[in-house]
């Protein structure tokens, strides 16, 4: 994922930083609501945590712009504020999620797993296609090259989100969790799946699953 921290607490701000960047995470911070526009207009993001009390307003005003710009963007609030008014001012405004400081980091990377998970739900509906892959949502069938491959239910989940997103590397984490819904306790379990669809895809059809070293996987068609 590519995440946006909006965070004027310098040393929050650098563990959440150094602890989704180990999980093979792309960050960018901003420490005021307007760096965090600028960085905005600039890039392209999956999701955004954002801090309430900023120097320059309240981060709720921030997520109000997105929405009412039509940015579906998912938003995780990430605040001292815990009262029941602050939270619910904070959905009202456009926020997907809503976690009180003090935090566990793992747990920040598994709320935003779960939100850009949901929020890249919708279109799997109808027909997503990279090259000759396509995965239809709707009859839950992956094609290559127009014919159906047999593939069993994992390799069926860990298609439907890697498909949408060519290129992008998913760490083991994020796959873990969108395939079984929690974090394995052994890697070998996502390298089965990884292989069951290596092996259904074939080594000729210009569809690959990469291992980026260090990092995690990435889904390419060339």
């Amino acid at each position: 994922m590519r995440i946006l921290i909006v965070e004027d607490d310098r040393a929050i701000a650098e563990n959440l930083y150094e602890y989704l960047d180990a999980q093979g995470h792309q960050c960018d911070y901003a420490h005021t609501l307007a760096a965090a526009t600028l960085l905005l207009q600039g890039g392209s993001f999956d999701a955004a945590i954002l801090d309430r009390n900023l120097p320059d307003g309240d981060g709720v005003s921030l997520a109000r712009r997105l929405r009412a710009a039509g940015n579906p963007l998912p938003l995780l609030i990430l605040t001292a504020r815990d009262t029941l008014e602050d939270k619910l001012t904070g959905f009202a405004a456009g926020a997907d999620d809503y976690l009180v400081k003090p935090f566990a980091l793992q747990e920040v990377e598994v709320r935003l797993s779960a939100l850009v998970r949901r929020a890249g739900a919708q279109p799997q509906a109808g027909v997503c296609r990279q090259g000759p892959l396509e995965y239809d949502g709707s009859a839950q069938e992956v094609r290559l090259a127009g014919q159906p491959l047999r593939l069993p239910p994992k390799a069926l989940k860990l298609v439907a989100e890697l498909l949408p997103h060519p290129n992008r590397v998913f760490s083991r984490r994020e796959l873990e969790i969108a395939i079984w819904g929690h974090e394995q306790d052994s890697s070998d379990n996502l390298r089965s799946v990884l292989h069951t669809l290596r092996r259904a895809l074939g080594e000729e059809s210009g569809v690959q699953v990469i291992n980026v070293h260090g990092l995690g996987y990435k889904l390419v068609c060339t």
